[in-house]
């Protein structure tokens, strides 16, 4: 069987996506799999596990020294075929490729969109970046085999015509992780909503929380501030007294937040791609998993979405007062919520699975191998 190597600098280990969804397929499917990534090396789940360390805090010492140990070790597997994960692993992509690889770039994100939306930067410097970032990008695809990307934007392809492969594969849940987990009976906590993930400006999060005391509900946030300074901005506010804030959680402690919450919240401000790209994070499929009724913002696939499997509501994420009354309304109206979280469940059993996402991974795969 082909020998195939993952490769990341930028992501944590253990990586949803990469290690538990794509890596765990192709080992399950035979294939002899290899992750490059931070951290220590080792062997799980059948995939071994090559660590390079703890990479470098510094931004621009992570894009440098960190990418060039990891292209060193992914090297060194001689692989059949590479596969990486962030957008500074570019010009290693196109020297594996010059070496006679088969190479993937698996972009997460849309990063043009998202380097022209950088806070820290000028706008004028910001869109400069994006750019000649996306000049470069460009040029690197055209002769890799596959550029991977989980959704259409706006109803198009984002990468169509630039480069020979373009699938689409969607971030979706596994449903052996939350799903099977879910107990209708599990009890809750009275009024409590909940968000997983980054807190950000651009994330929804400050009208998030001032929206939550306005319905008198607990919010409990679960991640990681970025800055800290946003974070310590937040904690000033008097409507804080209404956040319980849990930091980052495993898996197993998301699982049974979500059991314990009433409302899942995911009401990302109009910012780079959020509200363009036409799918949903991998926490509102969570959400969905564990029959949470969800709080979503409007956009042309989110509302869309929400008319077809009515498993929440959309609001306009900066407007607090509706999205504290859509809060208030899901609470004071409990059958409805069960309805509708029960409708979610049934829409990630029938579309919304990994199950679904990973034959286009391993169609891919057997594609791209087997193109002599």
């Amino acid at each position: 069987m082909y020998k195939v190597c993952h490769m990341t600098s930028a992501h944590e280990a253990w990586d949803d996506r990469i290690f538990h969804k794509e890596c765990v397929s192709l080992a399950r499917e035979g294939y002899e799999v290899y992750l490059v990534q931070r951290g220590e090396s080792g062997e799980k789940n059948g995939i071994h596990i090559i660590g390079v360390g703890e990479m470098p805090t510094s931004r621009r010492r992570r894009m440098t020294e960190g990418t060039r140990k990891v292209y060193e070790a992914a090297k060194a597997v001689d692989a059949d075929l590479y596969h990486f994960h962030d957008p500074e692993l570019l010009p290693y992509g196109l020297k594996l490729k010059r070496a006679g690889k088969k190479v993937i770039f698996d972009s997460h994100e849309k990063y043009t969109e998202q380097i022209a939306a950088k806070p820290y930067l000028p706008r004028w410097l910001a869109h400069l970046i994006s750019g000649c970032y996306g000049a470069y990008e460009h040029q690197v695809l055209r002769k890799l085999d596959a550029v991977i990307f989980p959704c259409t934007m706006d109803g198009k392809n984002p990468f169509a015509g630039q480069c020979k492969r373009t699938p689409l594969i969607s971030n979706a849940a596994i449903l052996g992780e939350f799903f099977d987990f879910y107990d209708p009976n599990a009890p809750k906590m009275d009024r409590q909503v909940c968000y997983v993930g980054g807190l950000t400006r651009e994330r929804g999060i400050t009208a998030a929380v001032q929206a939550a005391h306005r319905a008198k509900a607990t919010l409990v946030l679960a991640g990681s501030f970025s800055p800290q300074s946003y974070g310590d901005e937040l904690q000033v506010l008097p409507e804080y007294a209404s956040v319980c804030y849990r930091g980052l959680l495993d898996r197993t402690g998301v699982r049974d937040l979500l059991a314990q919450s009433r409302v899942g919240l995911c009401t990302l401000l109009d910012v780079g791609q959020y509200l363009k790209i036409d799918t949903f994070g991998i926490k509102v499929y969570e959400y969905m998993s564990m029959a949470l009724p969800v709080i979503l913002s409007h956009s042309a696939y989110n509302d869309r979405m929400i008319e077809k499997y009515r498993f929440g509501i959309c609001v306009d994420p900066e407007q607090v007062d509706e999205l504290s009354n859509a809060i208030r309304y899901l609470l004071d109206h409990p059958d409805e919520a069960r309805q509708m979280g029960e409708n979610g469940r049934r829409a990630v059993e029938q579309q919304f699975n990994w199950g679904v996402e990973e034959k286009k991974l391993l169609a891919l795969y057997n594609d791209i191998l087997n193109d002599k």
